[in-house]
């Protein structure tokens, strides 16, 4: 997984992109159950800038944000798909509840979050505004959440309708 990188490397990789003049973007979220949302959620991520940042939440935090059932799938196969998706360049595993600390230590161009957030409602909205980074809602509307979709299985396995 060569797109995976501690925050020291992206630190050094993003500083030496933004001296090349190019646009660094940064998503971040859980992305259990990978779905169409999140592919678009990155697809319009990444057409914002040139390099598409993605923080991942590590299972400890998922566990906090989510609760004891979370995280379905373990970070490292999390990692295994997203990387797979041509619009991520890069990837890194945080443990924090939010990404301001990244925001601070990476200082990419734009910070994008998902349909289900307004711009004031991101909770990094604050640190972004001080930093003087741009942030982006991205993807479509937001029909699924992960949350959702186990609880639709389940009630399809329950009921017998597999």
């Amino acid at each position: 997984m060569g797109k995976v990188k501690s925050r020291q490397e992206l630190v050094e990789i993003i500083r030496g992109l933004k001296g090349e003049g190019r646009r660094v973007v940064m998503a971040n979220g859980c992305f259990d159950l990978l779905h169409g949302g999140h592919v678009s959620y990155l697809e319009s991520a990444k057409a914002a800038g040139d390099v598409l940042v993605v923080a991942v939440n590590s299972d400890k935090s998922m566990k906090e944000l989510k609760g004891e059932n979370r995280p379905v799938f373990p970070q490292e196969e999390r990692l295994a798909i997203l990387s797979a998706i041509q619009y991520v360049d890069y990837l890194l595993v945080f443990d924090d509840r939010t990404v301001d600390g990244l925001l601070r230590e990476l200082r990419p161009d734009v910070h994008a979050k998902g349909t289900d957030y307004t711009r004031e409602t991101v909770p990094e909205r604050e640190t972004a505004v001080e930093l003087g980074i741009d942030t982006l809602i991205a993807g479509a509307p937001k029909e699924n959440a992960t949350k959702d979709i186990i609880q639709l299985i389940l009630s399809r396995y329950r009921s017998g309708k597999s």
